[in-house]
C-alpha cells in the first residue's frame, strides 16, 4: 500500500504554508526549551513551521496533559501557566508564554460540542500547561496569537475524540488551529533503558503504520478513521503506549481535518523514531 505523502524534511524553503490542523511531539517537559541535545530535531521543526505556516487566528490546543471528566475548555481572558512537570533546573519554572486567552472562542467551542450532544463545560480557573506553551513558545514566540485549551475527556475512547474533532470542524473557516500536542512514542521506561533491536523494531513498526494510516491516498476516510479506532491493534501499539493520553491528540487533529495528512515529519527524539502530522 503506498502511504501517500511521505516523510519530509523539515521546511526549509520560503513558501508559505497552509494548516488545519498539527499534531507534534512536544518533548520531554521543559527540555525543548533547554537546550537539550535529545530535542534538537523537535526544536528546529517547531521554530520552521511557525515561520512557515499561515497565521492563524487562533489556536485550539489538545494537551496530553489535560484530561477532565467532560470535554472541558479554558475560558479565562488571561490564563497562568501551569508547571506541570519537575526535577528540571530553576529557570524551568520561569518560563513565561503570556498568550491572551479568547473566551469567545471558548464559549464558540462548547456550543459547537454541545449542539452534537457532546458533553461541555467552561473551565475560567485552569491554565496553560506544557503541552501548551512549550511547542507555541518554539513556534510563535511572541505569544500573541489568542489561544484556548480544549481537554481529553477521561477513559480516552478514540471514537468519543474523533467525534470531537469532528464537531469542530467548522472553526476552520475562521483559521483557527488546531494543535495536538502529544507525542507518537510515549514510553517512559523505554526511554530510559538500553535500546535493544526488538525495542527499536516495535517503535519503527508502530510509526510507519501510523504514517501511513495518516498520510495514505489509498485509504479512503471510513478506512483511515477505522484504522484510529482500533490504534492498539497496531504493531508495537501498546510499547509505544502503555497509556495513550498521547496519542489520543491526534485522534482530533483527525477529526478536525477529516482527510488525509498532507505532510508527515519523522523525528529522532532521546534517540526514539517520533512522527509530526500536518493537515491543510
Amino acid at each position: 500500500m503506498s502511504a501517500g505523502p511521505q516523510n519530509s524534511d523539515f521546511p526549509t524553503t520560503d513558501s508559505t504554508l497552509s494548516a488545519s490542523a498539527l499534531y507534534v511531539t512536544h518533548g520531554g517537559g521543559p527540555l525543548p526549551l533547554l537546550g537539550d541535545l535529545g530535542h534538537r530535531e523537535i526544536v528546529a521543526l517547531l521554530t520552521s513551521l511557525g515561520s512557515r505556516l499561515v497565521r492563524p487566528s487562533a489556536i485550539v490546543i489538545v494537551s496530553a496533559h489535560w484530561e477532565a471528566a467532560v470535554a472541558s475548555v479554558t475560558a479565562s481572558a488571561q490564563p497562568e501557566l501551569i508547571y506541570d512537570y519537575s526535577g528540571f533546573p530553576e529557570s524551568a519554572y520561569h518560563l513565561s508564554y503570556p498568550a491572551p486567552g479568547d473566551p469567545a472562542l471558548a464559549r464558540q467551542i462548547v456550543e459547537l460540542l454541545s449542539a452534537q450532544r457532546i458533553d461541555a463545560r467552561l473551565d475560567t480557573t485552569r491554565g496553560y500547561d506544557h503541552g501548551m506553551f512549550v511547542p507555541l513558545k518554539l513556534m510563535y514566540p511572541d505569544a500573541s496569537i489568542p489561544c484556548v485549551q480544549l481537554s481529553l475527556v477521561r477513559g480516552l475512547n478514540p471514537t468519543q475524540h474523533l467525534v470531537i474533532g469532528a464537531a469542530l470542524a467548522t472553526l476552520r473557516q475562521q483559521n483557527v488551529l488546531l494543535l495536538g500536542s502529544g507525542s507518537s512514542f510515549h514510553n517512559m521506561q523505554a526511554f530510559f533503558q538500553p535500546q535493544t533491536a526488538a525495542m527499536r523494531a516495535q517503535n519503527l513498526d508502530f510509526e510507519h503504520w501510523l504514517t501511513e494510516t495518516c498520510t495514505s491516498t489509498t485509504l479512503d476516510e471510513a478506512q483511515r478513521r477505522e484504522r484510529l479506532a482500533h490504534w492498539d491493534t497496531a504493531p508495537g501499539a501498546r510499547y509505544c503506549h502503555p497509556r495513550e493520553e498521547h496519542l489520543i491528540p491526534l485522534h482530533v487533529c483527525y477529526g478536525y481535518a477529516g482527510t488525509a495528512a498532507q505532510q508527515a515529519f519523522a523525528l529522532d527524539t532521546m534517540k526514539t523514531q517520533t512522527s509530526a502530522f500536518l493537515w491543510s
